[in-house]
């Protein structure tokens, strides 16, 4: 079977050399294709980022980039970018599915913004029909455990969650774990049979 390619984007205030998203890369070696990537906005020196409508673009050219390849695709990353995968494979923007999608890879997912737990961004939840995997802290002030498997529920495919405890939104120093947990998850959920030894 063709290596899956993995795309992952970084959250709104950092870029795609984020030690959570380079410790996924190293964990998988050469089981899989892993793609960092930065939005536009990074790209041009801009810190404040675009509307979803144009990240939803950036993110849809960059999977037409990497049509050609025969393997199985997972999106994913970490808060706004994790988001903003979500919703391209909910097809929110209504450019169509997303070809031979296996899963989401969800880290720090930002329910909602830090004390309006009212301002929920879960409209988009039950259109998602592939495996996803959410990793977050305990203490994360975008979505506490309880508010995250209420609405994931929501979601009518396997959903994984893996809790980085008193971890809070930046999961600083559990690069390893959330590698592992995403190893773990393309290897049991999304494409059986991504485990590496070499990678280890």
């Amino acid at each position: 079977m063709a290596r899956p390619t993995l795309v992952l984007y970084p959250g709104a205030g950092s870029g795609r050399d984020h030690s959570s998203l380079v410790a996924i890369e190293r964990r998988l070696g050469r089981a899989a294709s892993v793609e960092r990537i930065d939005f536009p906005y990074r790209r041009e020196g801009r810190r404040a980022p675009d509307r979803a409508p144009k990240l939803m673009a950036a993110i849809r050219d960059d999977l037409t980039a990497f049509g050609r390849r025969r393997g199985p695709v997972v999106l994913g990353g970490r808060s706004m970018g994790g988001r903003m995968t979500s919703m391209v494979a909910a097809d929110v923007d209504g450019a169509g599915p997303v070809a031979r999608l296996a899963g989401l890879v969800l880290i720090c997912y930002p329910l909602h913004p830090p004390g309006r737990p009212e301002s929920l961004r879960t409209e988009h939840l039950p259109e998602i029909t592939v495996p996803c995997l959410f990793v977050s802290g305990t203490k994360d002030p975008f979505a506490t455990p309880e508010e995250l498997e209420r609405w994931t529920a929501t979601i009518p495919a396997p959903v994984d969650h893996v809790w980085i405890e008193g971890g809070r939104h930046d999961l600083k120093g559990a690069d390893d774990t959330i590698a592992t947990a995403v190893a773990d998850f393309l290897d049991r959920r999304a494409v059986p049979g991504t485990a590496s030894p070499v990678a280890r």
